[in-house]
């Protein structure tokens, strides 16, 4: 697996004496060297499934020991191509989170205790750090808000299944408060939202396409740029960024005299394919005396735009367009947005 590079395993060696003694003689910023604890997640292949939400869970256990220490964390996922112990020993990161069940060779890093099914990677030469980080393990692990935050992403099973056993829930991700507050900036059911979420990345944070969309709304940085969001891993920067895209969406189409269900489709299928892909479409249905506000009309002349003869009969700005993608995705937030209200009744 590609996070098993090489690390020495130092487990355990570390007494609960000695970590309480590290906190009581250095400050936080003393220990990790000043106000930004730069932190690289490393999960593996691994997004979404029975194990829960790693990078997830790790990213807000992360947060909670920044709060904790008094510093900003700065968090990135691992990159295929960098050398993370080489980074940690220089100190260009100061801790990676890893799979416990990695094998560790090699020298200069020192692991923390575990926590759930994760390991904390320092620089072996740290031990103040490392000392600091087992300590606040030791005791977060012991309170109520790593119980919740542990059920938050343990339980999150994939919402489809309670669906296909008919099972009725009040939750369907570990990042329902979000979805619930963004969908209300945007003056959708939050089950919608939810919906859309899942069809672009199963709400796994560290979700990328070939492309380098980014994240749960899978955002192209591009996109979030303009809307000046700079962090797509976190979460709720992800959803303000794609949120804010739907709304963009939702009022070009705002003038256009379509029902609100007929523009959700056109909003949908524009987020997927780009505004000016659905224009084409809508150009050839013009062309074609269609009614230009039905998806369903739309879908009649989708097949239409794949083929060389549709180029001579209107303009297509953007040349030809399979348009599979886009109409399976309309169609699938729609039966997962169905199956997410039975889910979670209003």
């Amino acid at each position: 697996m590609r996070y098993c590079a090489a690390f020495a395993l130092v487990f355990g060696s570390v007494t609960i004496g000695e970590r309480s003694n590290a906190v009581d003689s250095a400050s936080p910023y003393e220990t990790f060297g000043g106000d930004t604890v730069r932190c690289v997640i490393n999960t593996g292949n691994e997004n979404y499934g029975r194990n829960g939400f790693r990078t997830g869970f790790s990213y807000d256990l992360l947060r909670e020991f920044g709060r904790h220490i008094g510093a900003e964390v700065k968090i990135t996922l691992a990159d295929n191509h960098c050398d993370y112990v080489d980074s940690l020993e220089k100190g260009t990161i100061d801790i990676m989170v890893l799979p416990d069940t990695c094998d560790h060779h090699g020298n200069g890093i020192i692991l923390s205790r575990k926590i759930d099914n994760m390991v904390w990677a320092i620089n072996s030469d740290d031990i103040a750090k490392i000392k600091e980080v087992n300590t606040w393990i030791a005791t977060y692990t012991e309170t109520e808000a790593y119980r919740r935050m542990w059920v938050q992403y343990h339980k999150a099973v994939n919402p489809l299944s309670k669906f296909e056993r008919g099972m009725i829930s009040s939750k369907i991700s570990p990042y329902d408060k979000l979805i619930k507050e963004y969908a209300g900036k945007l003056g959708w059911d939050w089950r919608m939202l939810a919906a859309v979420i899942y069809q672009e990345s199963k709400f796994s944070i560290n979700t990328v396409s070939h492309r380098g969309a980014t994240g749960l709304m899978q955002v192209m940085p591009a996109t979030a740029r303009y809307y000046g969001v700079t962090d797509l891993l976190d979460p709720e920067e992800n959803i303000k960024a794609g949120t804010m895209h739907l709304a963009r969406l939702e009022r070009l189409y705002g003038d256009e005299g379509m029902t609100d269900f007929e523009m959700i489709k056109f909003v949908l299928a524009s987020y997927n394919a780009g505004e000016g892909r659905i224009a084409d479409c809508r150009n050839l249905a013009a062309a074609r005396n269609l009614n230009t506000n039905r998806w369903d009309d739309i879908l009649k002349v989708i097949p239409s735009m794949r083929e060389d003869a549709t180029l001579q009969e209107v303009n297509l700005k953007f040349g030809k367009f399979n348009g599979t993608e886009t109409m399976n995705y309309v169609d699938n937030i729609l039966n997962i947005y169905s199956a997410f209200c039975e889910i979670c009744p209003a």
